[in-house]
């Protein structure tokens, strides 16, 4: 006899394999075995105690405060415990029920049929002088060259950027931004480098996200969230993909005391507008990364409660971007300059992807590379 642990679904499914359970039977157990935790917000007191009566009645259960029974308070927030099968059920049931119990049981089927995508390593290549990190900034003849070992390294996408984001950074004109990096864009279009990885754009400028798509970028990576309007009308124009961040505030002033009432819950209702706004201006949800924005407009607490909760914004069904590499909240948890962080790094974006992240934003490829590699097969 040995006690063990499983940690993935495909675990469940691969021990079972060997167990020499029919493939029905494996389909069937496997959900069984993995149990999730949704926390249900502001929930009615009637819909609570009619939620956990149903819950048990699936043999799943919810955690409600102490007041619940005798409806002290209108209002409380209560833990969804059970199987993914389950939950499913439960579900069903919710949607005959009152007191905005079958909005529940929308959002909550929402949460249970994500997508589920593969790890994707992105490498970062910055075509200025003021980039926090010095390891990532590459004058033109440089960055040919540092873009082909990235793709030897494992890069399976290339973002670059000629506009320093770091908390203070000076903001420049797009002329000037387009003017730093056109000509990396034109020789990327004439090695056509295009076919050994894809590329991304770090820009939130027109002029500079236009040329960059023309010379065949795939991906806008826009740390404004899309807030402009072109920037989407050009994604969808070219079928790119556009990678829509967080950031509270701007880079001169978000680490200006940055402050949230549920940091979750207000980058959850930013991705939900913006996503809204994509669609009305004809960009699919199939082409929309979604990115939390770790280190824009955040304290260390922000930070840490986003990357444990990175599992929640899997509901939008979008993939999701993970950028910590060399960040200061790595100084924040053990004192070190950005030179010094590569280790720090790994552990939090390793801890992304067992959240849900599946693009990986960094500096060091080959060690990510790695790192993920020797992850997975754990």
């Amino acid at each position: 006899m040995r006690l063990f642990e499983i940690s993935k679904p495909t675990d469940i499914k691969q021990y079972l394999k060997e167990l020499d359970v029919n493939s029905g039977g494996i389909e069937i157990i496997s959900q069984k075995m993995d149990y999730l935790y949704i926390e249900i917000q502001d929930l009615k007191t009637p819909a609570i105690n009619i939620l956990k009566q149903d819950a048990l009645s699936v043999g799943a259960e919810v955690a409600v405060p102490s007041g619940v029974i005798i409806c002290q308070k209108e209002y409380y927030n209560c833990l969804l415990i059970g199987t993914k099968r389950q939950l499913l059920k439960l579900a069903k049931k919710e949607k005959a029920q009152p007191f905005g119990l079958k909005n529940v049981a929308q959002e909550l089927e929402s949460i249970l049929n994500y997508k589920s995508y593969p790890i994707k390593i992105m490498g970062v290549l910055n075509i200025n002088s003021d980039s926090f990190y010095s390891g990532s900034r590459f004058s033109q003849l440089e960055a040919v060259n540092a873009i082909e070992l990235m793709v030897k390294d494992g890069a399976d996408i290339i973002d670059i950027g000629a506009l320093s984001s770091r908390p203070g950074a000076s903001a420049i004109s797009q002329e000037e931004e387009l003017n730093r990096v056109k000509e990396l864009l034109d020789t990327i279009k004439e090695k056509q480098l295009t076919k050994k990885a894809t590329f991304s754009i770090d820009s939130y400028a027109p002029k500079v996200v236009e040329y960059a798509l023309n010379c065949g970028f795939k991906i806008v990576n826009d740390i404004t969230g899309a807030k402009d309007s072109q920037i989407i009308k050009l994604a969808a124009k070219f079928n790119a993909k556009l990678c829509i961040m967080h950031m509270q505030g701007n880079p001169q002033n978000m680490q200006n005391n940055p402050q949230y009432g549920s940091v979750t819950n207000e980058v959850d209702n930013f991705f939900k507008a913006q996503i809204a706004k994509c669609h009305e201006l004809g960009l699919s949800k199939d082409n929309i990364i979604l990115d939390v924005g770790i280190g824009f407009g955040k304290t260390l607490e922000h930070n840490i409660e986003l990357i444990k909760n990175h599992n929640h914004f899997k509901h939008f069904g979008c993939e999701l971007l993970i950028g910590a590499s060399r960040k200061s909240m790595i100084d924040k948890i053990y004192p070190s300059i950005p030179d010094n962080r590569l280790p720090g790094t790994l552990a939090i974006h390793l801890k992304a992807i067992d959240r849900g992240a599946n693009i990986i934003r960094c500096h060091d490829v080959a060690e990510h590379k790695q790192a993920i590699d020797v992850y997975r097969e754990i």
